[in-house]
């Protein structure tokens, strides 16, 4: 089994950065591709990014030039938002999933809170 827990949330100005952790726990070695998500209250969960085991990422065109994903690099349990230039429209409870290779099986964690004030 795997389990993912996210951190790194809180509340920010308008135009200030925060990163974001999410670790995994258990049978990491299975896991491949790794993704942010993000659902601002009231609306629908939305992709921000994804990173392959290869670093190879990717992201929503609302957040390409503000946001970097990245992953630790010695374990791959770890993977990072880093945001910068936050803005009131990316408050939302940010997600992490992970899909198990060579299935369809996705994990995701509980979230954390981001809050953007003007």
């Amino acid at each position: 089994q795997v389990q993912l827990v996210e951190s790194g949330g809180g509340l920010v100005q308008a135009g200030e950065s925060l990163r974001l952790s999410c670790t995994c726990s258990g049978s990491c070695d299975t896991i491949g591709e790794m993704a942010w998500y993000r659902q601002p209250p009231g609306k629908q969960r939305e992709l921000v990014g994804t990173i392959s085991n290869a670093g190879r990422t990717n992201y929503a065109e609302s957040v390409k030039d503000r946001f970097a994903i990245s992953r630790d690099v010695a374990t791959k349990n770890v993977v990072f938002l880093q945001m910068s230039s936050l803005k009131p429209e990316d408050t939302a409870m940010y997600y992490c999933k992970a899909d198990k290779r060579r299935s369809l099986t996705e994990y995701w964690g509980l979230g954390t809170l981001v809050t953007v004030f003007p």
